[in-house]
């Protein structure tokens, strides 16, 4: 799959979570997903956390980066590390999926 077509995947996913346009260039999504984080922080915090815990974003992950940049904006970080982790997820995917060119006489 090429970087293209992993990050339209990408984009689909967090537009439902984050309600956010469900196109554009990586660095336009890493701007929504900014604005869109920074909103949940201010407003509904719980779900954030809801969401981040789905994505499977640590809390310890999440600490850990803001220590390492105590003085920069915290949705920014955060945004980062959802986007890299919808990245990773797309890639495991790929990796772990079964081959389509199995000969019929092997397939289940």
């Amino acid at each position: 799959m090429k970087d293209a077509e992993i990050l339209m995947i990408v984009r689909k996913e967090l537009a439902i979570d984050f309600n956010i346009s469900a196109t554009g260039e990586e660095h336009k999504i890493l701007s929504e997903l900014n604005t869109a984080i920074n909103h949940l922080i201010q407003t509904d915090f719980s779900r954030l956390l809801s969401i981040l815990y789905r994505i499977d974003i640590s809390e310890d992950t999440i600490k850990g980066r803001l220590k390492m940049y105590p003085d920069t904006d915290a949705s920014l970080h955060i945004a980062r590390l959802v986007l890299q982790r919808q990245l990773q997820k797309i890639q495991i995917r790929q990796q772990s999926k079964p081959p389509e060119d199995i000969p019929d006489d092997e397939k289940w």
